[in-house]
């Protein structure tokens, strides 16, 4: 019998519905997108498609651990109880920390936030949303007096011109951006403009890409405020009603930014696509400006992200079908963390930490005098404090700093110092993971209930379907039971999500009055049967009505004390560091189509990691040339902090002189990819978010004398070699290395000899190749191809087919299939489509994207390869 039920998504914030049949006969698990929901109405990313591929026990923590020992958990909660309030006793509340995670549920956040605000009476819980979204959380706030997102999606849809500004939504966002697609072609008079230094799969859409010099967005926003005022183009009206502070905004954007020749040449852009661009912002009413990360993760962020308010304030954009600015959300709870008061700086319930009504409202209703009544540390300054000793005690929840933090060999350091390091995840091997002292199994995705917000402000149910693995439990549960512990449990005593989530409802409407943008009041008395049947809604929802509001300030009204939007002053900064002769590439840093965060789900599909298989650096033809490099060739990327061993990609996309790294691999998956080692933790001075984006680093040709691929069922040790990346399908583990000496024949045989007993070999010295299959009990145990160069072989069909025991003798022996096989490029990862058969179909006269998808089935699922396809039909063209 086949069971369905309705879900969302785990990945990015557009917070995906998807609809999850399990088969208990079979026991299997698909899942399609909700056509019912209204983020995605169906669609689903190449992602999302794969989410059946991540589940399961396998890689995963199934007990807990202290000190290296199983143990129960009775036993590991009492232990961290017990360290924790012995740092407390001895060093104070704020030697202990939380760093936790946008992949949390909400009802996970609430209580982890309430355990250390309200009881504790620290502030040092900071979350991993710290690195991608406070800033437009702090732009929000002095502009709007709240940390409100004013749209939805439907306004992306409905605008006459879309400005996307630093996001890449082709693949951070695809789903969102295919309505946006869709919009486009049903609506061709839409203008789309780009704002991105490199010209990505998002740019393929525009109307006009501005391929800015990277850190100038400031001086291209307080530009336009310029030139609005100048081409009297704002509403003045607006302004009188409903702003304050204009004028001093006005009067010193005009002193320094009233020369479009000047901002064109800050900015690197030519002054006739300046001007083409300020135009129609004037002419369009319609006007919605999507930012992300490449405003948000900069040293001057903030100010960034006001001059886009400060534009939209100025028209009167704001609050009205089609006319808004909207900052997208990089994960799946990022939204519900900021509810829930997950960063430093924040209360609950959009309360104000600094605000002693809100300390003294929220202690009256959690029924505690221990309110933090300062703000805590943010991420970087909090594991500064570890490194220091300021610190002695953290607990980190569903995340990976390791990988994700600037200057991340640092935060190694910090933890390998502190007392006691307690990480709760679902998997048993991170980076992070591997410096615990205390490790606990938590529920993964279908196997916890909650509830997580999405970028337009959406409340979605996660619903578990599957059983808990060994024993995992829900982060709630654990933090709950430390609490009890701690001598809290009268604060604690909840029984499941829903009681949580009850608890956070009615604390949003307390004594609220209208005076706080977030409140869900009206779901405050929710049955549990009324909250396992909750349909999305987007929030405020307050006890008055039980239907959703789609857009925010439409009356003009803000949450500031005398209810006026408030222009800031935000003189544009250049980027805080600059190349020199030893660094003259500027690093800019971001997430890939097929891959989330640090891989702990997405590593574990081999479909997702046929798009992109290693990590890499994109160069320009033009820098590679200067380097002396070639496609997929080993370099060196280093600065001060760091290196990186990555393989090089070309990408002419990329402007001379600059550089893309993604932040996906980590030392579980490649021997030396962690690309924060490499970024300088520069953090915006309001919202204390990192600037990513902008790093000098050199880069070095890395001369490899061999390079092999190894497949095998049990990791075995490697040869000496200076790179290795590797990738899992179905228990069978696939390694690709470089070094600098080859090894010989009799060296690899000794190393592996504890796994192998028969070997069969094709030795090739003189050719400088070898091939080993290697067997144990009449069973392929290993299988090896060393090279002067790459291996030519079809890899991921060679570990679909060693995994499933599909090869004879002579396929194994040459790596592929007896009748050769398709080694292009693959392109698109849901239909598993190569380069070749689009080419042949191309040949064949498909020659639309349209006809590409008919004949082949590319680009018909999520379209995040349209991007892609397109470009294969501009080279056919050429060609």
């Amino acid at each position: 019998m086949t069971a369905c039920i309705n879900s969302t998504c785990p990945y990015c914030g557009v917070g995906c519905g998807v609809t999850v049949s399990t088969n208990a006969a079979t026991e299997s698990v698909s899942v399609q997108g909700d056509q019912l929901h209204p983020a995605n109405q169906g669609r689903l990313c190449v992602k999302g498609s794969a989410l059946a591929d991540t589940i399961g026990v396998n890689s995963r923590l199934l007990q807990p651990q202290v000190d290296s020992e199983e143990v129960s958990w009775v036993k590991a909660l009492d232990s961290i109880a017990t360290r924790m309030r012995k740092t407390i006793d001895e060093y104070g509340p704020d030697s202990v920390a939380f760093y936790v995670s946008g992949q949390l549920l909400t009802e996970d956040y609430y209580v982890a936030n309430k355990l250390m605000k309200g009881f504790i009476g620290s502030a040092n819980i900071d979350t991993n949303s710290r690195l991608c979204m406070s800033t437009a959380v702090a732009a929000h706030k002095r502009a709007f007096g709240s940390d409100t997102v004013p749209g939805c999606y439907e306004d992306l849809e409905l605008a006459d011109l879309l400005v996307i500004t630093g996001s890449n939504m082709a693949w951070t966002h695809p789903v969102v951006y295919q309505r946006i697609v869709a919009a486009k072609k049903a609506r061709p008079n839409m203008r789309v403009v780009v704002i991105d230094p490199r010209r990505t799969a998002t740019a393929e859409l525009a109307d006009l890409h501005l391929a800015i010099t990277p850190g100038s967005d400031g001086y291209l926003f307080d530009g336009l405020l310029a030139w609005l005022i100048s081409q009297r183009a704002i509403d003045s009206r607006y302004i009188l009603a409903h702003t304050e502070e204009y004028l001093t905004a006005a009067r010193a954007c005009l002193a320094r930014s009233s020369d479009p020749l000047a901002v064109a040449a800050r900015c690197g852009i030519s002054v006739d696509d300046l001007l083409t661009f300020y135009r129609w912002y004037c002419d369009t009413p319609r006007t919605v400006t999507v930012f992300s990360q490449g405003i948000n993760q900069s040293a001057s962020g903030v100010d960034k992200a006001g001059a886009i308010l400060n534009c939209h304030l100025a028209c009167g954009r704001i609050g009205k079908p089609g006319a808004t600015p909207f900052s997208i959300t990089g994960q799946p709870n990022a939204m519900g963390g900021r509810e829930v008061g997950g960063l430093a700086n924040q209360l609950a319930a959009h309360m104000d930490i600094d605000n002693p009504q809100h300390r003294d409202l929220l202690g009256r209703f959690w029924g505690s005098e221990s309110i933090a009544e300062k703000p805590g540390l943010k991420a970087v300054d909090m594991f500064d404090a570890i490194a220091d000793g300021r610190i002695r005690f953290v607990w980190i929840m569903a995340t990976n700093p390791l990988v994700s933090l600037p200057d991340a060999n640092r935060v190694r350091k910090a933890l390998v110092a502190c007392d006691c390091v307690v990480v709760s995840d679902c998997v048993d091997d991170t980076d992070t993971m591997r410096l615990a002292d205390i490790k606990l199994p938590a529920a993964g995705w279908g196997e916890k209930d909650g509830t997580v917000t999405n970028s337009e402000r959406c409340i979605s149910r996660q619903r578990a379907f599957l059983p808990q693995p060994g024993n995992a439990r829900p982060d709630w549960w654990a933090i709950c039971e430390v609490a009890k512990r701690l001598g809290f449990g009268h604060a604690f005593n909840f029984d499941s999500p829903a009681a949580i989530f009850r608890e956070h409802a009615a604390l949003s409407a307390f004594e609220n009055k209208g005076r706080r943008d977030f409140d869900i009041g009206a779901l405050a008395r929710l049955k549990d049967a009324e909250y396992n049947s909750l349909a999305p809604v987007q929030w405020p929802v307050p006890s008055s009505r039980r239907q959703g509001t789609a857009r925010m300030f439409v009356d003009g009204r803000f949450f500031t004390a005398n209810g006026r939007a408030c222009f800031v002053d935000v003189a544009p900064k250049p980027a805080a560091q600059r190349c020199d002769a030893q660094h003259p590439f500027m690093l800019n840093t971001g997430r890939i189509r097929d891959q989330w965060h640090t891989m702990t789900r997405t590593g574990r599909s081999a479909r997702l990691l046929q798009h992109i298989a290693e990590p890499f650096v994109e160069l320009h033809e033009a820098d590679m040339h200067s380097l002396g490099v070639s496609e997929d060739q080993l370099v060196r990327v280093h600065n001060s902090l760091g290196e990186c061993v990555v393989r090089v990609r070309r990408q002419d996309g990329q402007t001379p002189g600059t550089a893309f790294m993604p932040i996906h691999w980590n030392d579980c998956f490649a021997s030396a990819a962690r690309v924060d080692s490499l970024v300088a933790a520069i953090c915006d001075p309001i919202s204390g978010q990192p600037a990513f984006k902008q790093t000098p680093v050199a880069i070095s040709p890395l001369r490899s004398d061999w390079q092999a691929l190894l497949l095998s069922r049990a990791p075995l040790p490697l040869p000496k070699n200076h790179y290795w990346c590797r990738r899992e399908q179905s228990g069978w583990q696939m390694l690709l290395m470089a070094g600098a000496r080859r090894p010989s024949l009799a060296e690899l045989k000794q190393l592996w000899a504890s796994e192998v007993d028969t070997w069969a070999e094709l030795d090739d010295e003189e050719g400088g190749d070898i091939r080993l299959v290697g067997y144990a009990g009449g069973e392929v145990r290993c299988w090896l191809s060393l090279s002067l160069n790459r291996p030519e072989v079809d890899e991921s069909w060679l570990l679909t087919a060693v995994a499933e025991a599909e090869l004879n003798a002579r396929e194994l022996a040459r790596g592929m299939l007896a009748t050769g096989g398709d080694r292009s490029p693959l392109i698109c990862s849901c239909h598993q489509v190569r380069t070749a058969r689009l080419q042949t179909a191309i040949a064949e006269g498909h020659c639309t994207v349209e006809a590409l998808g008919a004949c082949t089935r590319a680009g018909t699922n999520c379209g995040s390869c349209i991007p892609e396809l397109k470009q294969l039909l501009v080279v056919s063209a050429v060609a």
